[in-house]
């Protein structure tokens, strides 16, 4: 049995493994690679496997960097099944084809860049034709579930607790009289975050895969974070500024509306207008609300009281392009939530134009940047940035919030990990940037007393 590293790996983005046993292959999430040039344009390349050969697909949740990929793989051969919770069925329903609209786009507009000068022009790496007839492969499964996915394989997937729908896989193979079991994972929610269940703990495992976004740091407790949160939005409301919030569609801008909402109901903040400038976002509040299997208490309580999402703050959806840019004329009192959550691309881009330059403004990141992002360079401190050609300065305030992220830190991951009560034979630590990873694989290796690698891209391991 062997173990392939297809991405994410000494990486945030592009999440794919692949599990090679006698007759059967399995991919677990087939992501894309974000940020970097160079890393998006791994996605250009060739898959190292031949789609056609995978048997089928176990996805951990919905966002693009491990689900991004899909409409590729159908496209290019796989004709298996992509088996995944009900939540991120109907979560992919709106994400891919909301790639696929973006991959449109950006091949149109690079495609006119090239023929003016003289080039030929590029197609998109899918359109919404081929997202649309992947979402045909995906098979929802309810979660603690045990199931078959081949006469050898057993699965059943667990609450990951990092956005609605995201699971834990635990992967049961027999193989020439041996059984092996593998745990994937996924990303892992941080403990306490609103409206999802915390991660689920498992037993017992031969090799685990675990994640390392925030390897290497501790997050703020939650009652600290929010007042974090209010106090920069009150700061800013009083200086007679915007708040810009780049902000994930699936995840994030729901977390960021359940304390908006709470901070309302306790008079914190009164009377602020919101702008959620994303009908991705829209639409995944949506899905939210279809699913309360994923909810923890205290959010299924607000809802059964009709104070969720009711109960926030003057809250405004806006559609159409036409909208978005009527909220560009606003100069002060608006908090303004965009997608996307690195500010590589979407709206939130024009209102970074129209608000960085302005002292009185505040940009507040509560989610992760990777390497080369323009959210990365504004975090790191950059004086001026590049926005649609032209030069910004960046005046307004910078507040990095990571206590409000969906991925558990250091001492979550850790906890996650001595909840074994069987050690793994080993560990491999995937998905953070190389540093963070080898750091983490070095600091659990010390306290849980485990067998800890950290793999390389395309890395073959035999099991």
């Amino acid at each position: 049995m062997k173990l392939k590293f297809i991405g994410g790996v000494r990486t945030v983005t592009g999440s794919s493994y692949l599990i090679i046993t006698e007759g059967t292959k399995i991919l677990i999430d087939c992501g894309m690679f974000q940020g970097r040039r160079d890393g998006e344009k791994r996605n250009l390349l060739p898959f190292p496997f031949n789609p056609s050969e995978i048997n089928a697909v176990l996805l951990t949740h919905s966002h693009i960097d491990h689900s991004g990929l899909i409409p590729k793989l159908v496209k290019e051969g796989f004709s298996g099944k992509i088996f995944t919770t009900k939540a991120t069925v109907d979560l992919c329903g709106i994400m891919l084809l909301d790639s696929a609209h973006i991959q449109e786009r950006d091949a149109e507009w690079e495609s006119r860049k090239r023929i003016r000068g003289g080039r030929t022009a590029v197609r998109p790496l899918y359109n919404i034709a081929d997202a649309a007839n992947s979402l045909s492969y995906l098979k929802g499964i309810n979660c603690d579930t045990l199931f078959r996915i081949a006469p050898h394989i057993t699965v059943r997937l667990r609450d990951a607790g990092h956005i609605p729908g995201s699971a834990i896989v635990e992967l049961w193979i027999n193989e020439k009289g041996r059984e092996i079991k593998i745990v994937f994972s996924g990303d892992l929610g941080h403990k306490g975050t609103p409206i999802v269940n915390d991660p689920s703990f498992i037993d017992e495992a031969d090799y685990v895969l675990i994640e390392s976004t925030y390897g290497n740091r501790e997050h703020r407790g939650m009652g600290e974070t929010i007042e974090e949160f209010a106090g920069a939005v009150e700061d800013t409301l009083k200086r007679g500024g915007n708040v810009i919030i780049p902000s994930f569609a699936v995840g994030r801008t729901q977390d960021i509306l359940y304390i908006l909402n709470q901070l309302s109901r306790e008079k914190r903040l009164k009377n602020i207008n919101v702008f959620i400038d994303s009908p991705l976002a829209k639409n995944a509040t949506m899905v939210f609300l279809k699913h309360p299997e994923c909810f923890d208490k205290e959010t299924l309580n607000l809802i059964k009281k009709g104070q969720f999402i009711k109960g926030s703050p003057i809250l405004k959806f806006t559609d159409t392009p036409e909208e978005s840019m009527a909220i560009n004329k606003i100069t002060g009192g608006a908090v303004i939530i965009a997608s996307r959550g690195m500010c590589e691309a979407g709206r939130i881009r024009h209102h970074l134009k129209h608000n960085l330059w302005r002292e009185e403004c505040s940009i507040i990141f509560t989610g992760f940047q990777a390497e080369g992002t323009l959210g990365r360079q504004i975090i790191e401190g950059a004086k001026t940035v590049k926005l649609f050609g032209e030069t910004i300065s960046v005046r307004a305030k910078i507040y990095t919030i990571g206590g409000l992220s969906a991925h558990a830190d250091r001492e979550g991951l850790m906890d996650w990990l001595a909840h074994f009560s069987i050690k793994p034979k080993k560990v491999f630590v995937t998905h953070g940037e190389e540093k963070v990873s080898i750091d983490f694989a070095m600091a659990a290796r010390e306290r849980c007393q485990i067998n800890t690698y950290v793999p390389k891209p395309l890395e073959e391991v035999i099991l």
